[in-house]
């Protein structure tokens, strides 16, 4: 027991090893809906969601590790929501591309990542970009997963007169998604931490609970479900197979860039407003360990990329636990240990996947759909930190999140606020006000945008 204590600093930090133990469990109940809606959502771009589940389980547990073991963080980190809704429908869906050539793009960006978390460049790029750019990036792709959730629910549905409307609001599994989003709405509004993974729960019971009384397009247990090693065997690897098909299209720079990008800063931004409640930045605003802890992610990355998941990145629900007294590496290393336990839970995921409705021709999802919406809305808390009052920053932010919604691409929306704000402060007057990173990000999309004019 002295050897933990000393090795993760337990006592110089104030706490204990049974609260950092506990802060473990509080942040691992908080995060655990990722489980089920990242194989869902992953699995619609065909791969086995027996893969997806152990990919999502054994990097959220190796990353978990590292930050623990070598950052000393009490950060829990998973595949992030909203890169892997990119990762499904912007770079499977939108471009065409398969899902492992997708997984391709995001090995080479945790490769990235790595070069970067090791090298003096986190900083300069860091601080190249402007602040408010970035908060209009993580609102926008809270919009985005927004929408995704609406639309898996039943409740936006597409329409040829209009392109979206609402949906049948009487069909049994849109009724059982509002019951969701109603509940995940009213815990969180009375402050209930695990808000999320409660309403998942309540509403699959609920759902079987119909089912068994007969109501048509209810969540149920598979009737047959792959093994997790056989699943596992499909998609382990398979980022190594998608290298050509990768660089065999017009944006694949664009794709590797916009999974660095998203990445990078929401980990940096996470970090920092975790690392102020634990006390973990320094006299100069700096995180401690900053490199360290930026290592894990991008080992996550590349370890979850080889296994078969999207970008794993930092949690924000890390602060439950922090919240709870964690302090240290031991509640990481606790949560990849609950992560690790979680395989166990495999058999009971056909509950939380689409069901197809042949009459509608609609897949909907209503047990886990509600998190997206929920998570969204957290994430659109952002615009609060934009100074509105900027008139570049107004427009390209501005610009940055309607493309990202109504092109229904992250990448399409970060590429039109990069290219709108420096020639905004260049027509402002104030054009020694933007870095010249800034300026090569601004060349960079425009080139993609006239290359895409050409090929298409």
């Amino acid at each position: 027991m002295e050897s933990i204590i000393k090795f993760f600093k337990i006592k110089e930090r104030g706490s204990t090893i049974k609260t950092e133990i506990l802060a473990g469990l509080t942040t691992f109940l908080a995060m655990a809906y990722i489980l089920p809606v990242n194989s869902g959502m992953l699995s619609e771009t065909g791969m086995p969601i027996a893969g997806v589940f152990f990919a999502t389980v054994i990097a959220s547990m190796l990353a978990a590790f590292i930050m623990g073991w070598i950052a000393n963080y009490p950060v829990a980190l998973a595949p992030g929501m909203g890169i892997n809704a990119f990762f499904t429908y912007t770079v499977v869906f939108g471009y065409g591309l398969s899902w492992e050539a997708a997984l391709a793009a995001v090995f080479i960006s945790g490769i990235l990542f790595l070069i970067l978390s090791i090298s003096g460049l986190r900083k300069l790029i860091i601080d190249a970009i402007p602040q408010g750019l970035k908060y209009a990036v993580g609102a926008g792709i809270g919009f985005f997963i927004t929408f995704i959730g609406l639309k898996n629910m039943g409740i936006i549905v597409s329409d040829p007169a209009t392109f979206v409307t609402l949906g049948d609001l009487g069909h049994p599994a849109v009724l059982l998604g509002i019951f969701g989003l109603f509940l995940v709405v009213i815990l969180y509004s009375m402050g209930n931490k695990f808000s999320l993974i409660i309403a998942i729960g309540v509403t699959a019971i609920l759902g079987i609970i119909l089912g068994a009384a007969g109501v048509s397009t209810m969540p149920a247990m598979a009737e047959s479900t792959e093994g997790l090693l056989s699943g596992a065997r499909e998609t382990f690897g398979a980022a190594f197979r998608g290298f050509g098909e990768l660089f065999r299209t017009p944006q694949a720079l664009f794709i590797i860039f916009t999974f660095l990008f998203v990445d990078f800063f929401d980990t940096a931004g996470t970090l920092i407003a975790v690392g102020n409640r634990a006390g973990l930045i320094d006299e100069n605003g700096e995180l401690k360990n900053g490199n360290r802890a930026l290592l894990a992610d991008s080992v996550g990355t590349v370890a979850g990329s080889m296994l078969g998941t999207s970008t794993v990145t930092s949690y924000i629900e890390s602060s439950t636990g922090i919240e709870q007294g964690g302090r240290t590496g031991l509640t990481a290393i606790t949560v990849g240990i609950l992560f690790l336990l979680s395989l166990a839970l495999y058999p009971i995921i056909g509950i939380f996947t689409g069901i197809y409705d042949p009459v509608t021709d609609i897949v909907y999802s209503p047990v886990t759909s509600m998190a997206l919406v929920m998570v969204g809305a957290l994430m659109v808390s952002q615009l609060k930190n934009i100074n509105w009052d900027d008139k570049p920053l107004l427009i390209s932010a501005f610009l940055t999140i309607v493309f990202m919604i109504f092109t229904f691409s992250i990448a399409e929306g970060i590429a039109i606020g990069f290219v709108f704000f420096p020639i905004a402060m260049i027509f402002s007057g104030r054009k020694d006000e933007v870095s010249p990173i800034m300026y090569g990000l601004m060349v960079f999309f425009f080139l993609y945008f006239t290359l895409t004019i050409f090929i298409t």
